[in-house]
């Protein structure tokens, strides 16, 4: 009886540990600190809740995106989105097409927004665009 019992409980934390490594690797946080590792591209965002900025990093760099919702023809929705670097030193090597790139992935999700990239990019996008 008692075998048995030490075997049910043996079973119980072998299956809340697997649970938990589980719901570890799908921890956004986590997937956002390793795609920042890896230099690839991820966007976390709760698209429910537009008071709540996102985050997107890519090539090493970290954006926060602050959404402001206003009215379209049909509903509700974010119409502005103002694009900030957290660490504007790891921006070293990105490229006009790169935020481009970034503007899309943006746009996918917010159709209807406008978008404003604030000061170092601002400065990048606006320069005149020279053939090399």
């Amino acid at each position: 009886m008692m075998v048995i019992l030490f075997r049910i409980l043996l079973l119980a934390a072998l299956l809340f540990l697997v649970y938990t490594m589980v719901q570890l690797a799908k921890d956004p946080k986590r997937q956002f600190n390793t795609a920042v590792e890896n230099r690839s591209f991820y966007f976390e965002d709760n698209e429910d809740n537009p008071k709540r900025n996102f985050f997107i990093t890519y090539k090493g760099a970290i954006f926060e995106g602050e959404k402001y919702v206003g009215a379209t023809e049909e509903s509700f929705e974010v119409v502005s989105i103002t694009v900030s670097a957290k660490e504007p030193d790891r921006l070293t090597g990105m490229e006009r097409e790169d935020l481009y790139f970034l503007e899309k992935e943006i746009l996918i999700r917010y159709p209807h927004a406008s978008i404003e990239w604030k000061y170092p990019m601002k400065t990048l996008l606006q320069r005149p665009f020279e053939k090399q």
